[in-house]
Parts: C-alpha cells; structure tokens; sequence
C-alpha cells in the first residue's frame, strides 16, 4: 500500500512496483495545497495498470483508515502521504500537525493493528537544518530544524523508532534531497522557474543565488526505492537512509542548465534568504549504496532536459527545443 499515491514521487514508485507485477494499493486525499490536476491526471495512468486499486481516503481520517486496513491484508506500507512545502509551514502550523503528526500516527498505528511489519516513509533532508558545507551523513546532527515541516520529519523518525523498538516493526525512513524530474510539483522551483521562463517572467532567486542543492533525478529516487525493497529481508529492524545524488549543484548553475535546456534566457530577482530554507544539502549515500546498491546516474543537465520536454508536452507549449 502506498500513501500519497497521486503525489509526485508516489505516482513514480506505484507506476514502478505496477509495471514489474507487484498489486499495488493506492490512497490519497487529493487535497488542493497544488493543483489537483496534475494529481488526476498522474492517478488516470495509475488506473490503466490492472494491478491498481485505489481509495480517496485522508490519513488523517483514522476510522476510514482503521477499516481499509483491516479489509486489505497490506504486506508492505510505504508512506508518502504529507503536507509539503517548508515556506508554507510558517503560513498553516495545523496542516502540518494534523498530516504530518497525527496523519503518520494513524497510519503506523494501523499497521501495528492488523499486523502489517515492513512500514517505509518519506523523511527529509530538511532535517539537517542549516548546516555550513559538508556532507550530510545519517548518523549527523538533526537537532536545529529550522522549519515546521522539518521538525515534523524529525518526529516521523522518533516515531518510528519507537514502534520499531517497542512493536518489533522494520520501519525505515528516507530523506529525499530535492527530488525533481516530470510530473513533479508545481510550487517547486525548477517547476515555477521553467514556467516564468517561457512566459519571459522573472524569477525570484533567493540569497542573491549563494544556495547550493543536492538535487536528485526521480528515477535514480524510484530505482532506490525498488531496490531497498528487494533487500528488505536483509536490513535491520530501523534504519534511516539518505537518498540523494552526492553532487551537490550551485543554484546558479542549475539556472544555466534550465536555460539551456528551455532555450531561453532567465530575467532574474535576486532577494535575500527566506525565514525556513537552508543554504546548502550534500547526500552521504554512502550507507544506501552498502545495504542496498542505491546508485544515482543522472545528471542535473540530463534531468532537467528530461523534464522541461516533459513539460512542454504536458502543457501544450510551442518552443523550439534545442537539440537534446
């Protein structure tokens, strides 16, 4: 069963599991925090798999939840049902507390109800706050989140720990680092920068552009993701697991590799830091690559040529591509 199915990296991992024959059971709350056409849409290539169920069910609806586990004798749970986005953690608290906290409780409570043992979800790489330089590594400093939203993925990780330990769960988390590719989600910046682009609007780059990014193609996420699960049987009861690229992108440089594979020349806004974000991420993935082959392949050149032809295709926008 996967939560926030019709999420950006839960559209990929289900379509993944689908095409290799896996049943797959999908929830999501289809919830308007972007626009819920895109997620229909991701969820209408989901339904052509056979192998595809799917309820619209909210986590944070714990008796609607309760019953769908008790109906479905679930063997593996990945949770990736969550309210997203750092900046809007300090504009809406609650959400963050109800899907974040409360939603991760009742889907993890659910599992222990009905005997589900192997429980994934989606941590963060925000939770190694504001950290200068480096490469993060798991056994590091998460103490000093410097959102909401971060220290919300800090407790799923206590959480789990602790049904892990008390419940004999395997419960493992995974701290994505900047996931991007098609499909993704619209309030991202690579996805709001491609469309003022195109349009000739300016984009707003914060820190006057002195940020540095971990960024990490979708499918080198998903190929973690599968392979992580052939190897359940072989990994420790919890763990946590950095799912990054290890090739840490300067922002400006991820603007000219957007540039050249858009065509167009970016109009930009430099502005101070914004309240939550960080200035820099780096992956040690030294752990996923030991315990489960996790290799990351692509570059953010190649990425984001895949995803802007995505776009314009999705959108129906007349470009002239350059030669990709």
């Amino acid at each position: 069963m996967i939560t926030g199915v019709a999420g950006f990296i839960g559209f990929h991992v289900a379509k993944r599991l689908l095409a290799s024959g896996l049943e797959v059971f999908g929830i999501d709350s289809m919830n308007g925090y972007y626009s819920t056409q895109i997620k229909q849409d991701r969820l209408e290539l989901l339904k052509r798999f056979a192998n595809f169920s799917f309820s619209s069910i909210n986590i944070c609806q714990r008796n609607d939840l309760e019953s769908l586990f008790a109906a479905n004798p679930f063997d593996l749970v990945i949770h990736l049902a969550a309210q997203a986005g750092v900046r809007y953690s300090l504009d809406a608290p609650h959400k963050y507390a109800e899907s974040n906290l409360m939603g991760f409780v009742n889907v993890i409570e659910a599992c222990r109800q009905q005997g589900v043992t192997r429980f994934l979800f989606a941590s963060s790489s925000s939770v190694y706050g504001n950290q200068e330089g480096g490469v993060f590594s798991e056994d590091g400093f998460t103490d000093a989140p410097e959102s909401l939203y971060a220290a919300t993925k800090k407790a799923n990780e206590l959480i789990a720990h602790s049904y892990s330990k008390q419940f004999g769960m395997q419960t493992i988390g995974l701290r994505f680092f900047s996931v991007y590719g098609p499909w993704g989600r619209p309030d991202m910046a690579y996805f709001s920068f491609t469309k003022k682009i195109l349009k000739g609007e300016t984009i707003p780059v914060f820190n006057k552009g002195e940020m540095v990014r971990d960024f990490t193609y979708i499918d080198d996420i998903v190929a973690g993701v599968h392979q992580l699960i052939d190897r359940l049987d072989h990994l420790s009861s919890y763990r946590i697991y950095n799912l990054g690229n290890n090739h840490p992108v300067k922002i400006m440089d991820f603007i000219r590799a957007l540039e050249a594979a858009i065509g167009q020349k970016a109009k930009i806004e430099y502005l101070p830091m914004q309240a939550g974000d960080v200035i820099f991420t780096c992956a040690a993935i030294s752990a996923a690559q030991r315990d489960f082959g996790y290799n990351p392949k692509c570059s953010i050149e190649t990425g984001l040529k895949y995803f802007v032809t995505w776009h314009l295709k999705y959108f129906k926008t007349e470009i002239l591509l350059p030669n990709i």
